[in-house]
């Protein structure tokens, strides 16, 4: 299934992106490590976002199928830079918590299921290999 995103230069290093579906729009700024104003998403930060809501999203559609609630569920993305050989995304750090409230609920083996499955997420699968990825699981 294909989907249309439609991006505008608006000058000043700032872009427009529509989703073609819902013509939803976000505007993107470049960071200020690279000359923006760093006052909107920089286009590796939406990287970082799609991974944090992919990985959570994934999660969810199995909690839904499953019966089970993870409605809370916080996601903490930290994006590290590298500029050698080329400036991209070197590493990932994410933190995924279920509230304790909603963990209480959760066996090992559901628990186990959640985070297989969120480790499929397809926006993880898409990055480099050369990107570190490293993902924390809290239950608390």
């Amino acid at each position: 299934m294909a989907v249309a995103i439609d991006v505008v230069y608006q000058g000043d290093l700032h872009c427009k992106a529509t989703h073609g579906p819902s013509q939803h729009f976000l505007i993107t700024d470049a960071p200020t490590d690279n000359g923006g104003r760093g006052d909107a998403f920089s286009p590796t930060d939406l990287v970082a976002t799609a991974m944090g809501t992919c990985l959570v999203t994934i999660m969810a559609l199995l909690a839904e199928r499953s019966g089970w609630d993870i409605e809370g569920t916080r996601v903490h993305v930290e994006k590290v830079m590298v500029a050698d050989p080329v400036r991209r995304i070197g590493r990932l750090d994410v933190v995924i918590a279920v509230p304790q409230e909603k963990a209480l609920a959760l066996d090992e083996v559901a628990r186990e299921k959640l985070e297989r499955a969120a480790l499929a997420c397809p926006v993880t699968a898409s990055l480099h290999p050369d990107v570190v990825k490293n993902i924390v699981f809290t239950y608390s």
